[in-house]
C-alpha cells in the first residue's frame, strides 16, 4: 500500500510540539495520548520487524502500529475483524439505515460533557426504535440493531449523531413468528422523532438534577435550574433530524456498508491534499450543495486542524459501537438462532478468520508478498521500542510509514 502524500501524523509531529506549549492546561490526557500515539505510530519509536524475502533476498523493515482507535492507519484490521465476527450474525431479511442527530445547543453541551451525553444519544436512539418497533399499531416485533457513534461533521465540526442498522422486522413476543416489517418502509420518521426527542430531553434533565452535566463559558448560566428548564422548553418546540434512508440490497450491501462506518476515524489521511508547515488542505462533502458541487477543498490553519481533530477524541473506555435489543450481547447468540429458526434458513457455515496477523496490522496476502519478485517474505528480526534493527535493506527502500 502506497503511502499518503500527507499523514494526520505529519501534521502532529510538525506542529504537535507548539501546539500542545500553546495549550497547556486546556487539552486533556486523553487528548495528549492519542497525540503521542499518532505520532509514534509505524516509526522506530515503537519497535517493529525485518523481513526478508526467501527468493531474492530482499529486506524490508516494518515498524509496529499504535492500534489506537483514533489513529487512521490502524483501524483497517480492527475493522475486518468486526465484520468478520459480523457476517456470520446477518439475517437474510432487508436492513435499514437510521440516522440520529442531537439539535446543535445540545451538541454544545456534549462538547464538555462527552461520556454523558453521547452515552444518552446511543441508548435513547435505540430505545426509541425498540420501543416504536414494539407498538403493534407499527410493527408489534422485538428488533435487534447495531448503532455507531459519530462525533465530526465533513469539515471536522462537533457534529454528534449516531448511525444505526435496523433489520427489517423482528420476533413476536411470543417468540413463535418472524414479523416483517411492510416493503421499503420500517418505521415512521415523524414518530421516530417526536418520541427521540421526549426521550432524550427527559433523560438530560434527569442527569442535571443528579448533578452529572458541567457548564462552562458561554453555557455556565444553564448551571442555574430555572435557566436550563427554559433551555429544555425551547428544545421541546423544535423538530429533531432523525432521518431514515432506503433499505440495502441486501446482506453484502450492509457488511459493505458497516465496513465504512464502523471503525472511521474523524478524518481520513485519503483525504488529507496538502500540509506546508502551517496550513492543512483536505477534501470535505458541503451536504447543502447539489451532485458534484458538493466536493470541495477547505484551508485550515494547522493549529485550528489540530483543535478540531481532538475534538472527536473519545473518553477513555467510552464503546462507540453497541448492540441492543435481540442484539444485546448478552443473548445475541440464541436470538439470532431463534430468528433464523424462524426465517427457516440453516445456520452460517463458520469461517475461518486468519487468527494470525503482523502486529503492524496488515493484511497477511499483501503483507507476505516480496514487491520486488513476488516471494513470500519472511520474518528475519524483531526489535524492540526505540531499537534500530541490526538488518538494514540496501539501497534503503520499502521503509513502511503508510
Amino acid at each position: 500500500m502506497s503511502r499518503p502524500a500527507v499523514e494526520v501524523a505529519d501534521i502532529f509531529r510538525h506542529r504537535g510540539p507548539a501546539w500542545r506549549a500553546s495549550y497547556a492546561g486546556h487539552v486533556s490526557l486523553g487528548q495528549l495520548k492519542v497525540m503521542s500515539a499518532i505520532e509514534r505510530c509505524r516509526t522506530v519509536a515503537l519497535g517493529g520487524h525485518v523481513e526478508r524475502c526467501e527468493d531474492c533476498a530482499h529486506l524490508r523493515i516494518s515498524y509496529n502500529s499504535c492500534r489506537n482507535r483514533h489513529c487512521p492507519k490502524c483501524q483497517a484490521i480492527a475493522a475486518k475483524e468486526w465484520l468478520a465476527d459480523r457476517q456470520a450474525e446477518l439475517l437474510p431479511v432487508p436492513y435499514f439505515h437510521v440516522v440520529f442527530t442531537l439539535p446543535g445547543p445540545i451538541a454544545d453541551i456534549a462538547y464538555h460533557n462527552k461520556a454523558v451525553v453521547y452515552d444518552l444519544l446511543l441508548k435513547v436512539a435505540a430505545e426509541t426504535l425498540i420501543t416504536i418497533a414494539a407498538d403493534p399499531k407499527h410493527l408489534g416485533a422485538r428488533i435487534g440493531l447495531t448503532a455507531v457513534l459519530h462525533t465530526w461533521g465533513s469539515a471536522l465540526t462537533h457534529h454528534p449523531h449516531v448511525h444505526i442498522i435496523v433489520p427489517g422486522g423482528g420476533v413476536s413476543f411470543d417468540g413463535q413468528h418472524w414479523i416483517a416489517c411492510r416493503p421499503r418502509f420500517l418505521l415512521a420518521v415523524p414518530v421516530l422523532s417526536r418520541l427521540f426527542r421526549r426521550l432524550f430531553l427527559e433523560s438530560l434533565n434527569a442527569a442535571y438534577q443528579a448533578g452529572r452535566l458541567q457548564f462552562f463559558a458561554d453555557q455556565a448560566a444553564l448551571a442555574q435550574p430555572a435557566a436550563f428548564q427554559t433551555f429544555l422548553a425551547a428544545l421541546r418546540k423544535v423538530e429533531w433530524v432523525v432521518y431514515a434512508k432506503r433499505p440495502f440490497g441486501g446482506p453484502d450491501a450492509v457488511l459493505a456498508y458497516l465496513s465504512r462506518y464502523t471503525h472511521r476515524t474523524a478524518i481520513a489521511n485519503s483525504r488529507l491534499v496538502a500540509f506546508a508547515g502551517e496550513r492543512v488542505t483536505f477534501k470535505w462533502k458541503d451536504y447543502r450543495a447539489k451532485g458534484d458541487a458538493r466536493y470541495k477543498l477547505m484551508t485550515l490553519d494547522a493549529n485550528e486542524f489540530i483543535r478540531r481533530f481532538l475534538i472527536h477524541v473519545l473518553p477513555d473506555g467510552f464503546h462507540r459501537i453497541r448492540h441492543y435489543g435481540l442484539f444485546a450481547n448478552a443473548n445475541r447468540a440464541n436470538n439470532i438462532a431463534l430468528a433464523r429458526r424462524l426465517l427457516a434458513v440453516p445456520d452460517p457455515t463458520p469461517s475461518s478468520r486468519a487468527s494470525d496477523h503482523a502486529e503492524n496490522g496488515r493484511d497477511d496476502d499483501d503483507w507476505n508478498a516480496c514487491p520486488c519478485c513476488g516471494g513470500r517474505m519472511i520474518i528475519v528480526e524483531a526489535f524492540e521500542p526505540g531499537c534500530q534493527p541490526r538488518f538494514w535493506p540496501v539501497p534503503s527502500i520499502g521503509l513502511d510509514s503508510s
